[in-house]
């Protein structure tokens, strides 16, 4: 977009945060060679992406770890789906002190599952009477397309948010009916 000369390291800092959580540490098949070069000139402006990388991923607090290790509890298959998912209700997020944030990036353990190419979480949000939802997929399922769909929601072909009205179990029950209504897409969309 130019205007280099106008990006400090602060700016570049939050750019780079931005971009990395975006694409899920650059690993979506959306992140291109345009965007590496945009991270490389924030780099070049200050960034520090080790640091950057370590406050946003490695830095936990106990009680986030627990709400990790409560996520893998939850974990789900659909086996002949190629698809897992993962439930947190408030209940859970409040037994393990859940903090804005403790979340990102636990849907990418669904999806690192062998064989599983299309990976969901579902996180209950009773004040806002809402659960939140969070798709990921390889290969050529868009989970852009599910979302706008189904879940009032949107994003990027492999990465994707939306939101359900209905209780937790109500959408996952929705989730799982959907998911066999597209079975042969998701099965199809990935080889590895």
């Amino acid at each position: 977009m130019g205007d280099l000369n106008f990006i400090d390291q602060s700016i570049a800092t939050c750019l780079y945060t931005g971009i990395m959580t975006d694409t899920g540490s650059f690993r979506f098949r959306s992140t291109t060679s345009t965007t590496h070069r945009v991270i490389a000139h924030l780099i070049d402006k200050g960034a520090e992406n080790d640091r950057i990388h370590g406050k946003v991923y490695d830095a936990n607090s106990y009680g986030r770890l627990q709400l990790l290790g409560q996520s893998l509890t939850n974990l789900k298959t659909i086996e002949d789906c190629r698809t897992a998912y993962i439930t947190l209700s408030d209940e859970e997020k409040s037994m393990h002190g859940f903090k804005k944030g403790d979340t990102e990036g636990v849907v990418n353990y669904a999806l690192s599952l062998d064989d599983v190419v299309f990976a969901a979480i579902f996180i209950e949000d009773i004040e806002l009477g809402i659960i939140k939802i969070s798709l990921r997929s390889k290969g050529s399922f868009s989970v852009n397309t599910f979302a706008r769909k189904y879940f009032d929601g949107g994003g990027h072909d492999n990465a994707a948010g939306g939101r359900s009205e209905l209780n937790l179990s109500d959408t996952v029950d929705r989730f799982i009916e959907l998911v066999q209504n597209h079975q042969q897409e998701i099965i199809s969309s990935y080889e590895e």
